[in-house]
């Protein structure tokens, strides 16, 4: 497992390690665990792995949910977890590219979803309507301020999700996390560690790239569609397309767009940290290291040395957030 924050090199480092196995004669596939790349038709903007690097490699979980449909974590849960064990199934092995902590926790840890309250959960959406997204992000800091911290401001559909969880349990969500233990068997955790300064520095190429590549017109395409981008509960709260939206409905100009993803997504990464230090399981590497693929294939380990030993696989998952 590859954990680390966004634009660290995720996605080129999971496909180079699935060549590395296929290189020894153990074949790999990646498993996408990231919320956002499951929409058809998000490409720039999420930096989805290219078209030569998806026919390289095969990818699972790319592209399957349009942008006006809602990805939650119990059903990315189910599909990932079926893709994985599709992949051990055939003697592959599952690479497995993740964006945040609790989509890949909820991959591989022993992980079950509180149940929902349609009463509740209305009474919140509507009143995130009235009042927007910081509003009830300000009352969920006044009662867990730890569940606050994990979540974006702006992310109206988490904050309503937490606050129902509270108003059902009596409890923190935050306290709803589960310990680090592994449901599916021999999880390895490898860390792309790297200093704030120069993934500032990336975040602002990365963005900066994604506009000359076409990202005003990628937006522009989906929020013309009907039904699109715009009535997208999740998609359209994506970094990049939410500033983007804003843009094109005249309320930020084309440079105040780009800077605001460049904060935010400054300030994603740095939560990410804040998810993944905590897991004593990860063992970190530079990730300008210049044996980079070969150290991580060594701490991953070879086919037969740990997951699926009697099925001839081994889970290996990315959660760096590209």
């Amino acid at each position: 497992m590859l954990v680390g924050p966004t634009a660290v090199g995720k996605s080129t480092l999971a496909v180079r390690l699935a060549q590395r196995y296929a290189a020894a004669g153990q074949p790999a596939e990646v498993v996408n665990a990231d919320s956002m790349l499951v929409y058809r038709g998000m490409d720039i903007g999420t930096a989805k792995p290219s078209a030569a690097e998806r026919a390289g490699v095969p990818h699972h979980l790319l592209d399957v949910l349009d942008p006006h449909q809602t990805a939650t974590v119990a059903q990315f849960q189910v599909l990932a977890r079926a893709a994985i064990a599709d992949c051990r199934a055939r003697g592959v092995v599952p690479v497995v590219v993740g964006g945040s902590a609790l989509y890949v926790r909820a991959v591989v840890d022993d992980f079950s979803f509180p149940g929902t309250d349609a009463a509740a959960r209305g009474r919140l959406e509507d009143e995130l309507a009235a009042s927007g997204s910081e509003a009830l992000h300000a009352r969920l800091r006044a009662v867990d301020p730890v569940a606050a911290a994990r979540i974006e401001p702006a992310n109206g559909r988490r904050i309503v999700r937490a606050l129902e969880v509270i108003a059902l349990t009596g409890r923190p969500y935050a306290a709803r996390l589960p310990a680090h233990r592994y449901l599916l068997p021999d999880v390895v955790q490898v860390g792309l560690r790297i200093a704030r300064p120069a993934l500032d520095a990336r975040i602002a190429a990365r963005v900066a790239a994604m506009w000359e590549a076409g990202f005003v017109g990628e937006v522009q395409r989906l929020a013309a569609q009907r039904p699109g981008l715009r009535d997208g509960v999740t998609a359209s709260r994506a970094l990049g397309y939410r500033q983007l939206l804003a843009h094109l409905d005249g309320e930020l100009s084309d440079e105040e767009a780009q800077q605001q993803t460049v904060a935010g997504t400054r300030r994603f990464a740095r939560r990410q940290d804040g998810w993944f230090r905590p897991d004593a399981r990860i063992r970190w590497l530079d990730w300008d290291r210049s044996d980079l693929v070969e150290a991580a294939y060594a701490l991953a380990g070879p086919q037969g040395d740990g997951i699926g030993a009697a099925d001839g696989a081994r889970a290996t998952s990315s959660a760096m957030g590209d």
